[in-house]
Formats: structure tokens, sequence, C-alpha cells
């Protein structure tokens, strides 16, 4: 059959207009680098052609049999836990990282493993196959049903997908169709394959995983809806200069989106790390003031997290507020409650604040020991090592009931914690553990300072 002619025109992603060459400046809206490629639909069909719809199609949900998704391992259980319990067969799961923080590597395990049982196809878009060949041999990798290619043509690399189950792009931004005149890596060739690799993936499940770049402020690169069309997006994240990586789930239709996976670089490849206390906790904690230890639940697994603070006279007219793995908003609305309702003036002070390990925690349980870490900083009062506090803190300064508490508190006493602070309104789930660790209701913020620092 004769593939039909397609052609292309340029259209604004702010007010819709049209052109059939790019613009620089949209004639219509004014606004600049707006103007995107996209594929013209060939001629409306004849009446007598147009697929007919008729109704009652529609189902109840209780009518509808429930579908079961088998998980394949990927052979780093960190990795599974991320995706919920295991690769879902005909998934798309899209990484993003930065340059050189390990993505290609891990994807490379993931698929040596995959192909001693299954036909694996490696799809190098921006490396060579000798390249390839030479990372796995320093990774002491090999597996003959693994096969690599070297092609940047969606079009050739749809011919290659006989017999595969699992395939790796890498990366979609080096791939291209020849349906737009466009460069790859633009927003409409990023679109198009990614919507011709979803169409593949769901028609002859084939399960995919595409590597995306991501652009200087850490985001994506290419248009919204490649994370939209993917069933999975996963962030890569660390510092070059450290060996730990966290792997992080912001998208996932097949489990939870807050789970959290932590890696360690090594001369043998990406290793999965199962004992966070090395991470997450520092060695001389409670040795100096202005840090506290808190239960953080990611996902389906809680971990103990350090809150580290540093409180130093500002010598600015304003004083600066720089958390990281923190919301900012947050953070000035804490110290809002510490001034008004637990007396500590820190508005000429320069607060600094960090989550250990580079973790982010963004749920509400983790306030009350931002604020104690806080507190011990002003006060230059260390927080005992072995004790550990988690809370919700409102602007009346009143400590609210969270989450997941039975949970945090186990984590604690497997941890060998002696003391937690909890919200008082969960002392009945926790009061089971008494015998094993010592729990101390708080019902205010300045109840919690008067029981860490006046004791």
């Amino acid at each position: 059959m004769a593939k039909t002619k397609t052609t292309t025109e340029f259209v604004c992603g702010e007010c819709g207009a049209t052109s059939p060459r790019w613009l620089g400046r949209c004639p219509a809206c004014g606004k600049f680098n707006t103007m995107v490629e996209e594929i013209v639909s060939p001629a409306e069909k004849p009446a007598a052609a147009k697929k007919q719809f008729t109704g009652g199609r529609a189902k109840p949900l209780n009518a509808i049999s429930y579908e079961k998704y088998d998980r394949t391992s990927s052979g780093i259980s960190e990795f599974d836990n991320v995706l919920g319990g295991g690769i879902v067969k005909g998934s798309l799961v899209l990484l993003g990282g930065d340059p050189g923080i390990g993505k290609s590597t891990l994807l490379t395990q993931i698929a040596a493993h995959l192909s001693q049982s299954r036909k694996v196809l490696y799809v190098s878009a921006e490396e060579s196959c000798s390249q390839l060949k030479m990372r796995a041999q320093r990774l002491n990798l090999s597996s003959d049903g693994m096969f690599v290619i070297n092609e940047t043509c969606l079009d050739g690399i749809e011919n290659e997908l006989d017999g595969v189950e699992f395939c790796v792009i890498d990366s979609i931004q080096a791939v291209y169709t020849d349906d737009l005149s466009s460069s790859a890596g633009s927003v409409g060739q990023v679109r198009e394959c990614a919507a011709k690799l979803m169409r593949i993936a769901k028609s002859r499940e084939i399960t995919f995983f595409i590597v995306g770049h991501v652009t200087k402020e850490g985001a994506l690169a290419g248009p919204k809806v490649l994370e939209h069309i993917m069933d999975t997006v996963l962030y890569f994240e660390g510092e070059n200069q450290e060996n730990f990586r966290i792997l992080r789930a912001v998208k996932n239709r097949f489990g939870n989106v807050s789970e959290v996976g932590v890696f360690e670089m090594t001369d043998s490849g990406v290793v999965a790390v199962t004992d966070y206390s090395g991470v997450f906790l520092s060695e001389s904690r409670g040795e100096e003031s202005g840090s506290c230890v808190t239960p953080a639940q990611t996902g389906a697994r809680c971990m103990n997290v350090e809150i580290q603070t540093l409180v130093t006279k500002t010598t600015f007219g304003q004083p600066r507020r720089m958390p990281l793995g923190i919301d900012y908003n947050k953070l000035v609305l804490l110290i809002a409650v510490l001034e008004k309702r637990c007396g500590l003036a820190l508005g000429s002070y320069d607060v600094y604040v960090n989550a250990m390990g580079g973790i982010k925690l963004n749920e509400p349980a983790c306030d009350l020991a931002v604020c104690a870490a806080l507190a011990s900083a002003y006060l230059g009062v260390p927080v005992d090592k072995y004790t550990a506090v988690f809370g919700e803190v409102g602007l009346t300064g009143e400590v609210r009931a969270v989450s997941y508490c039975e949970k945090r508190v186990a984590e604690c006493v497997k941890m060998g914690f002696k003391k937690v602070l909890v919200p008082a309104k969960n002392m009945k789930s926790v009061a089971k553990y008494a015998d094993k660790i010592k729990i101390v209701p708080i019902l205010y913020a300045n109840t919690m300072i008067k029981n860490l620092f006046k004791e």
C-alpha cells in the first residue's frame, strides 16, 4: 500500500495561529519562539468512508473484568520498588537526569539482565555500538539476547522490533521521524516520536525504556505532552562528584508516585542501597546544634532523614532563607510560627536548611523536625542523636496528626532510637511501642522546644 503523503505546518503554541513556514515571532499574538511544526492530516475522507459509530458500547464499571499486570524483575531491587514492584509489560518508562549521572549505565545493566531470558533491543542513538560494548565490558555484562543498533530514524527502529519484548531508546531527543522536516530534538519531533512509540508499545506489547534529556532548570526537555504520554516518569538525581544517586518517580500509572530508590555508583556499575543510615544520617549528629532526625514516608517505605540547619546573624538589610530539600514557602511559614508562637527572634538571622542525602521532603510530617532543628541552631543546644521528631505544624503553633504514625515509630525502634516526639492526637495508634521507645506526645510547637532544650 502506498504511503499517504503528509504535509506540515507551524502552529503557535499560545494562540493557535498557523503559518506555512517557521517564524520567530507569532504574527497573531506577538510571542517569540512559540511556532511548532505539526503534521497536517490528509484531506477528510468522503462521507461514505467515514467510520460509523453506534451507541451502547459503554459498560458498567462492575461488569469490567479486572486485569492483573504481570511484572518482570529488572535485576535491581531499588528500581523495581520505584516502578511499583517490577516492569509492566507494554509500558513506557521515561528516565531523565543530568548528563553523566548514570542513566545509560543503569539501563545497560537492566537490559543485560532482561536479555538473559528475553530478547532485548538497545537503540543507541547517541553512541556507537563499540562504545556500548566498551561500557558492557567495563561492567562485566554479557548476554546473547541483547541486540544493539545505532539508529536515529524511528522507521528504521520499528523494522528491528520483530520478536523484541524490551527496547531501550537512548535518547528520545536524538530520534526523528521522516514525517517532519524539523531536526531531531525539536518539540514536534519529540512529540511525534513519543506518540508513535506509545502506539507501538500498546499494540505490540513491547516495553520501552526511553532516556530523556533535561534542561538547565532540571525539567525534562521537550513538550510537556512527552510526560503525559508515558506510563512512568523517573528522575535520576545526584551530584557527579558524589557516589550516591536518588531515583524518584514523579508519575507512575502502575504504582506510587512518591517512591524513592537509592543507588551507589561503583566500579562495577549502579548498585542498589538498602541501608539508608549512611546516606541520610551523618555520623556526627548530636554533637553540634542545628540538626534533627525525622522518619520520612516516601511511597511505601519509611526512612530516617536528618535535617540540618544553620542560623547566622544577617549582614544585609533582608535576611536570607535558603532551603535544600524543603519547600521555601513552608520554611518561611515555620519561621513565622517560631517567632510568633515560640518567641524565637529569627527575623534578623539568615536561615539555611538542608535535608541530608539530596532527598526532597514535601510531606507536612517533617514540619516539627524542621522547627526542632531551627530551635537547636538558634539556642545553640544540640538534639540528642537518638531522638526523632515528626508532626505537622499549623499557623497557631498546634501540632496536628499525621498519617503512617505507627510505621514511623516502628522505623525509629528498628534504627535504635530511644525517644520520639509525636503529635498528641496520634498517641493511641503508637501506644503499643511504649515499652520499646520513649514516646512523648506534643500538642504545641513551644511544648516541643521545652521538652528538647529546657528539661
